[in-house]
């Protein structure tokens, strides 16, 4: 059966359809660039970007631009709908990120580095950079990381629980600036009714799973999945056994770790560790 063709001729793909949208719009108000930015109060590069679609954007222009264009919700529907796309993600994480989507609970450990769902836009930006991204595929896997935190919002939010290995805290960014609001994000997290947050400390010992970052996703059909990643590759574990093996170990793991509590007040004493800002 051949594929069905949109009615408008307009792009389905999430991202590009935004941009169009952006530049149709524009178009029919006959402003420039330079005109909507002094009209809004971003740089005109900042749209510019948009409507290429190198950049999405954030919530608050996009919902400058709804109120500008008087489209009350429709620019900030595509941009969600471009924002949880699946596409825009590096191939090998793709099913994934269908998967954590759908996911109706889950839990993680990190050995290594902040999940991703709990990543501030500075801390994506080093790790990535680290990884060899650079120019606009840099910021737009920024935005797409960063974006993937909106799963753990909100009242529908799925409940997650993640241990974090104390040296996951005690490796901080170059920036202190970015590290302080990195673990001001953890704290803040951590409150919410949804995120169960727990540290791992290195009194712990060895463990079941030492030298892997691994995600557990409870799906709707009641089935789990793991997903085991490291610094060069990512594997998804979907045969029972095996995640159940997995699982018996995370189990483990989380009696040695503090309480959420004291895991709290860990990283409120990472936090006071952080230098304090230059004064100028």
């Amino acid at each position: 059966m051949p594929s069905r063709r949109a009615v408008t001729g307009r792009s389905q793909e999430p991202r590009r359809r935004f941009a169009e949208e952006l530049r149709l719009l524009r178009g029919a108000r006959g402003e420039s660039l330079r005109r909507l930015g002094e009209r809004l109060g971003w740089d005109p590069s900042t749209f510019g970007k948009m409507e290429s679609g190198e950049s999405l954007g954030s919530p608050e222009i996009v919902e400058a631009l709804d109120q500008h264009y008087g489209t009350p919700g429709l620019l900030l529907t595509l941009w969600e709908l471009a924002l949880a796309d699946p596409s825009q993600f590096r191939e090998q994480y793709r099913r994934y990120m269908v998967l954590e989507a759908e996911a109706v609970s889950l839990w993680h450990y990190a050995v290594s580095t902040v999940h991703g769902l709990l990543q501030t836009p500075g801390y994506a930006r080093e790790v990535l950079t680290l990884g060899g991204l650079v120019g606009t595929e840099l910021n737009q896997q920024v935005e797409a990381r960063t974006g993937r935190r909106k799963l753990l919002e909100g009242e529908d939010a799925p409940p997650f629980r993640a241990i974090l290995s104390e040296a996951v805290l005690r490796t901080s960014l170059r920036d202190p600036r970015e590290w302080r609001q990195q673990l001001e994000y953890l704290l803040a997290a951590s409150e919410r009714s949804a995120i169960t947050l727990q540290v791992l400390p290195h009194s712990a010992g060895l463990y079941g799973l030492v030298s892997t970052d691994m995600m557990f996703l409870r799906l709707l059909d009641g089935s789990t999945v793991a997903y085991a990643e490291n610094a060069h590759r990512g594997e998804l574990i979907e045969e029972t056994g095996a995640v159940e093996r997995l699982l018996r170990r995370y189990d483990a793991m989380r009696d040695l770790a503090f309480s959420p509590a004291d895991s709290r007040k860990f990283m409120m004493r990472m936090l006071e560790e952080v230098p304090c800002e230059p004064s100028i």
